[in-house]
């Protein structure tokens, strides 16, 4: 079957999963050209709904109401992005969808259980980036200080480019991923007293 030109015409083009698209992210700033707080990295969208649906077998529109929730109501998923997600973890058979009444009732498959146990310190990623973004999304932006260390990081990254062996991945992950928690755990108060 070939594909027909003019069938792009009134559609988007067709975007790979986890290519960075995972639609949470606040579009409208991002359409105003503003800077709509990025909530997940790639991926991380599908190993949410997987891990929720884990939790307890539900519809689409049963995730979107729990992802609200997630956040305050202060994001909500549209179902342009959270059906083919979940079309495609029912393809890669992680999950499989029940149709009931005309509507997809999801169950995690043993596969699905199997790939969020090797997944689970990603998953705890996801879960304390909705924290984090939550904050973010409703209006706890970061102070202008936080905003250039953000931007120096991501220039080092930058500049770091190209030059990742197994080691140094590991190091630098290591690094991100303790600096992330840190923030997250909030300033320690030390339990010595005074000399």
């Amino acid at each position: 079957m070939r594909d027909d030109p003019h069938d792009n015409d009134h559609r988007p083009p067709h975007r790979e999963h986890g290519d960075g698209r995972d639609g949470f992210e606040k579009r409208p700033g991002r359409e105003r050209g503003g800077r709509g707080p990025r909530v997940f990295a790639p991926g991380d969208l599908k190993l949410l709904l997987l891990a929720l649906i884990a939790e307890q077998p539900c519809h689409g529109y049963d995730l979107i109401r729990q992802i609200e929730g997630m956040f305050d109501g202060a994001y909500s998923p549209s179902p342009g992005v959270i059906y083919p997600t979940l079309t495609f973890l029912e393809e890669s058979e992680l999950i499989e969808g029940d149709a009931q009444g005309g509507k997809k009732h999801y169950a995690v498959t043993d596969a699905g259980r199997a790939s969020l146990a090797e997944q689970k310190v990603a998953l705890d990623g996801v879960r304390m980036r909705i924290d984090v973004s939550k904050r973010s999304l409703r209006g706890h932006d970061r102070p202008a200080e936080i905003h250039e260390a953000v931007h120096n990081l991501r220039h080092a990254l930058q500049l770091h480019h190209g030059r990742w062996s197994p080691e140094e991945i590991l190091r630098v992950r290591d690094l991100l991923n303790n600096t992330a928690k840190a923030i997250v755990d909030g300033p320690h108060v030390t339990s010595e007293k005074p000399v």
